[in-house]
Formats: C-alpha cells, sequence, structure tokens
C-alpha cells in the first residue's frame, strides 16, 4: 500500500505519509485547556452525498463502493484518540444484525497494532469507552460492547422506560437523562464532560450529527469524499432531522488528496471546524 498523501490545504504539495496523518493532529492536546469539550465527528461520502444505500436483507449499509482500507485506517487515527465514542441505539441494532461497521473492536486487525501502542503509551484505557445515545433503549448488548471491563454510557431521555433503564444499570452500563423526550445535544455533552470526557468522537450517525449541531457542540468535522457517484434511493446524507434553527457554519482547516485510493479518482480528505463553540 502506496503511503503517498498529497496535502492541497492550507500548505499546498506537501507531500504526507497516509499512516499518522490524522494522529499527528493531536486531537488531545487540542481538548486541553477549554471551557467546553471537543467534539469531532467523521463521515465517508460519495461525491453525490451518500454514506449509505439499501442493504439486500433491509435497512441501510455502508457502500462497498466508497469504503476501503486507507479511510479504515484514518477513521481509526481519531478514534483511537478519544476520551469517549458516541454511538447510538440504531448502530447497535443494525451491528446486532450484521448490517454495520466494525467501530467496537479496534486491534483486531493487525494493520492497527500501532495504534492500541500509541493509546497505552498516553495512558489511557485499552479501549474507548462507547456512550450510547437512545430515546428508546430498544437495542440490543453485544458482547463486544461490555467486554474486556469496556465502561459504557447510556444517554437517554427522561421519559424512557424505567423498568429497561434498570435493565442496563444491572448489566455494569451508567444510564443519564439527557433531555425530556429527546436527547439533547448541550444536555448530552454537558453530562460527559461531568464524568471527565473532554474528547469525544462521534462515531454515530446523521440523526447524532444533527443532534449536536442542533445544541451547538460539534467543533469538528471530519469528511472523506470519494470521486464517484451512486446515486438511487433512499438519498442516506450525513445529517437527518429537521431544518436545523440556523445553518451550522464551518471553515476548512485541513485538505488532502490520496490518489491511491479505490477508482480513478481517488478520495478526499477535508477536516472542517465550526465557528459555533472556543
Amino acid at each position: 500500500m502506496s503511503e503517498s498523501i498529497l496535502e492541497i490545504y492550507p500548505d499546498h504539495g506537501r507531500e504526507h505519509s497516509l499512516k499518522g496523518l490524522y494522529l499527528q493532529q493531536n486531537l488531545r492536546a487540542l481538548a486541553e485547556g477549554r471551557s467546553h469539550p471537543f467534539i469531532y465527528a467523521n463521515f465517508n461520502t460519495s461525491l453525490d452525498g451518500r454514506i449509505a444505500i439499501p442493504h439486500p436483507e433491509g435497512g441501510l449499509t455502508v457502500p462497498g463502493s466508497i469504503s476501503n482500507q486507507r479511510d479504515w485506517r484514518l477513521f481509526q487515527e481519531i478514534a483511537i484518540q478519544a476520551d469517549i465514542m458516541l454511538s447510538s441505539g440504531r448502530y447497535l441494532r443494525e451491528y446486532a444484525e450484521g448490517r454495520a461497521q466494525e467501530i467496537l473492536r479496534i486491534y483486531d486487525d493487525p494493520d492497527l497494532a500501532d495504534l492500541a501502542d500509541w493509546r497505552l503509551t498516553q495512558g489511557l484505557e485499552r479501549f474507548p469507552p462507547i456512550a450510547v445515545i437512545s430515546a428508546s433503549l430498544d437495542f440490543p448488548i453485544p458482547p463486544a460492547l461490555i467486554e474486556d471491563g469496556r465502561r459504557v454510557v447510556v444517554l437517554t431521555t427522561e421519559e424512557a422506560s424505567e423498568g429497561r433503564k434498570q435493565e442496563l444499570t444491572h448489566l455494569g452500563l451508567e444510564v443519564i437523562s439527557a433531555g425530556k423526550t429527546q436527547v439533547l445535544g448541550e444536555a448530552a455533552i454537558k453530562s460527559l464532560a461531568e464524568r471527565g470526557y473532554h474528547l469525544i468522537y462521534s462515531a454515530a450517525g446523521p440523526r447524532v450529527l444533527h443532534m449536536l449541531l442542533e445544541g451547538k457542540v460539534l467543533n469538528r468535522l471530519y469528511l472523506t469524499i470519494a470521486a464517484r457517484v451512486l446515486g438511487g434511493d433512499p438519498h442516506s446524507s450525513i445529517i437527518e432531522g429537521p431544518l436545523l434553527s440556523r445553518p451550522a457554519e464551518f471553515n476548512l482547516q485541513k485538505l488532502y488528496l490520496d490518489l491511491e485510493a479505490p477508482g480513478s479518482g481517488g478520495q478526499l480528505f477535508a477536516a472542517y471546524e465550526t465557528k459555533d463553540r472556543d
């Protein structure tokens, strides 16, 4: 696998190695000395804005035509730096049905062994804890979620089933109410910050991104953009939900061209920062 990545912005023409491209951004340093946690999210999209296509057995799945090991490497480089990862009940349902990417076990690939070592050298837990966002609490508990003593937080609503809350608590999960009828971005992040989580990575889907943007708590958005147009219905994009109360403004922070990815046009790696938080 070729390691060459070409920077387009801000240092146009500079060449980089794929390995370490996002790790060297040192997100943990960005979270230090802030009045709010540093929140970041990541999506892989086609040129026509699709992050998922229909799965033959129902629901949606990540398109194989835009996913690849090079993007997966960078996904893991930003995941490994987090204090905690945001997931969702929807993801856990799809995971149980075999329709979701594996994000719960990040050390099974020998090509990522260096990332496992990096996390341990930072004095961090082997696995980043997981925060599951779910208003309904209707999701299964995969063994990979709670094995090896991994900490799990569930962010739900005041009106969620008390019986189900107790079931999850008995399994060793910490259940937190972060809104009355729906989980709210600002309340959810405040609850995590109170528990010492200051660098928070959203590996969840488009509804959680909507929650973070509506709550004005997102700091950085990573996009991998494959030079392919997919088409098809339904159109699943990086955000789902009502029109935002006001548009979320972003500034381009980094842009790289990867011509070694599958397809003649390769892919772009972009990082944007919002203007909503310090």
